[in-house]
């Protein structure tokens, strides 16, 4: 990249089936020429779909994306229980059990809120210093702690009662696992539930539609077209509610003076406990994730991207 400028911002990717999520960030490495490349939220080499990528100083925004509100399609079939929790693993258990369109609905809805899940022994989790899926490979299955998660919405798209075959349309809070949902939907129902096929269509402000293959990417940056592929980094923190300072205060502000709240137009009452706002210069310029520290009564820095 000698003699070049540095290449920033987020390309939203489709990530190819078979791949992981860093086989992804290695190939774009040599496409785009640079090391500085991140992702949020993983996804499994069996899904496809949305995977945010963040290239440049953009890849201080990696641990700050809002996970919450992620959409999947997911495949399912009803009658068998695996190991892994999806079709990729081995074969637990079986039933013979009918499973009507109805039964499946009922099911389902009580899912649809604040849930409790247990972590899948084939999952990144650490416990001990040591992933789940390391352990479970080693014929392991040890205690885990159940994580509440928040499920949205559960809507049964196409399910066939003779083969026991389906699909559905969720979406999900952070950290919850997909084909964990479908094995304790399964479960509920007394006829286990596995996993078949998983597409990420919507994370981090990026639907699918926006999202660019491998290929994509190679051909635009080939044609020193990279940087038009990506999205500004204030994208992914368009949930945020926007601060414009003026002149004075962008100066100010990036010199590293504290503004008070009401130099920068927030009233009593706009900050509640934690929370952030999107700060951007007099010209337009994303430069910080900020809150308001109530104690010393400032706006102050959570992460700065100038």
């Amino acid at each position: 990249m000698d003699g070049q400028m540095e290449l920033c911002g987020v390309i939203p990717v489709n990530k190819p089936k078979g791949w992981t999520s860093f086989d992804v960030i290695a190939k774009l490495r040599g496409i785009l020429r640079t090391k500085r490349l991140g992702h949020s939220g993983t996804l499994d080499p069996m899904a496809t779909g949305v995977l945010a990528v963040f290239v440049g100083k953009a890849t201080k925004a990696c641990d700050m994306v809002n996970g919450d509100g992620k959409r999947y399609t997911a495949s399912f079939k009803l009658g068998l229980s695996t190991d892994t929790q999806d079709i990729t693993g081995k074969v637990l258990n079986r039933s013979d059990k009918t499973v009507s369109r109805q039964e499946l609905e009922t099911a389902k809805e009580s899912f649809v809120g604040d849930i409790m899940q247990l972590p899948p022994m084939y999952s990144a989790v650490k416990v001990g210093g040591k992933k789940l899926y390391e352990l479970a490979r080693e014929g392991k299955t040890i205690e885990r702690e159940a994580k509440k998660r928040h499920i949205d919405f559960i809507e049964i798209t196409e399910y066939d009662e003779n083969t026991r075959e389906g699909k559905m349309s969720v979406s999900v809070s952070s950290g919850t696992y997909i084909r964990t949902l479908i094995h304790d939907i399964g479960e509920k129902l007394g006829s286990f539930g596995t996993m078949t096929e998983l597409q990420r269509t919507f994370a981090g402000g990026f639907d699918l539609e926006d999202c660019y293959t491998i290929e994509q990417i190679e051909k635009a940056s080939s044609e020193g077209r990279a940087q038009e592929l990506m999205t500004g980094i204030e994208a992914v923190f368009s949930y945020l509610e926007k601060i414009t300072l003026s002149g004075r205060n962008t100066a100010l502000y990036k010199n590293g003076v504290k503004l008070r709240p009401e130099q920068v137009g927030i009233k009593n009452g706009q900050a509640r406990g934690d929370k952030q706002f999107a700060v951007f210069s007099a010209e337009g310029e994303f430069i910080s994730v900020a809150t308001i520290d109530k104690d010393k009564n400032e706006l102050r820095s959570v992460k700065n991207f100038y």
